[in-house]
């Protein structure tokens, strides 16, 4: 029967993975499709790019409010060397406590979901056909639709857990490669500013400090541009500005408190 085919595809275009995945709609990306991948199954990219600008900024503002304090090279090193352990433990315990959460939590709402398709089927079928009468289908085909999906167990679960929660229940989140993936790039982008203190003392280390991280900071914020869709020059530049009113306003302070610390 033409009307049993017709279903049939459009159940089985509904049970791809492709057509599954429904995310809240936050409006179109600028200048084309949504990148692939952007969140992660671990969320271990999102960990990524907050640690290395944390670890930049943070870093950076530390090592030049306590060079604006004229202490010596080897306190400036200590500083930086602290600044970047405790950030790099801090973000990559933050960052798996928080991810553990939001899994728990996520698993928590898709059991519920398990318990209620368990207990009121056909409830949560009515469910799933509202929701695709909202979407635009005929009352009748919204019906069938959900009808069909609801046959099998696993695909009714993972469809509500999609269109109903706003889940994908293959991207809850790893904990261990957030913590992993900001401990890392924490400590990658806290070293910039350091490194020239490793090779260098007075003022030009602290000019090579600069110098390097700004250059970071530019670079990280136009690289930030491919996932966020904005002009790479004025991520940059955004970056850019942020770190060094940061460094410059730590700096202004380290200055006024002048310690003068002897090596």
């Amino acid at each position: 029967m033409p009307g049993a085919r017709l279903l049939d595809r459009i159940a089985a275009r509904l049970a791809s993975r492709h057509e599954l995945r429904v995310r809240p709609h936050v409006g179109p990306v600028p200048g084309g499709e949504r990148p692939p991948g952007l969140g992660g199954k671990s969320g271990a990219l999102r960990a990524a790019i907050f640690g290395v600008n944390d670890g930049l900024v943070s870093n950076l503002a530390l090592i030049m409010g306590v060079t604006g304090g004229a202490v010596s090279n080897r306190v400036v090193l200590l500083a930086g060397v602290a600044g970047l352990l405790a950030g790099a433990f801090s973000m990559a315990g933050g960052e798996y406590v928080s991810m553990r959460v939001q899994r728990e939590l996520f698993e928590r709402l898709i059991h519920l979901e398990a318990h209620e398709l368990g207990t009121d089927p056909e409830g949560e079928r009515r469910e799933l056909q509202r929701i695709y009468e909202a979407r635009g289908f005929p009352r009748e085909l919204a019906a069938q639709v959900s009808e069909a999906l609801m046959r099998d167990p696993r695909l009714a679960l993972e469809t509500h857990a999609r269109e109903e929660l706003g889940l994908d229940p293959t991207e809850l989140g790893a904990p261990w490669a957030a913590a992993v993936s900001s401990f890392f790039t924490f400590a990658v982008g806290a070293a910039v500013p350091l490194l020239p203190f490793v090779f260098g003392s007075g003022l030009a280390a602290a000019l090579a400090s600069v110098a390097a991280s700004g250059t970071a900071l530019f670079g990280v914020g136009a690289a930030m541009s491919v996932l966020t869709g904005r002009p790479a020059w004025a991520s940059g530049l955004r970056m850019l500005v942020i770190g060094g009113s940061l460094a410059a306003v730590t700096f202004g302070v380290g200055r006024a408190l002048h310690v003068g610390v002897a090596p």
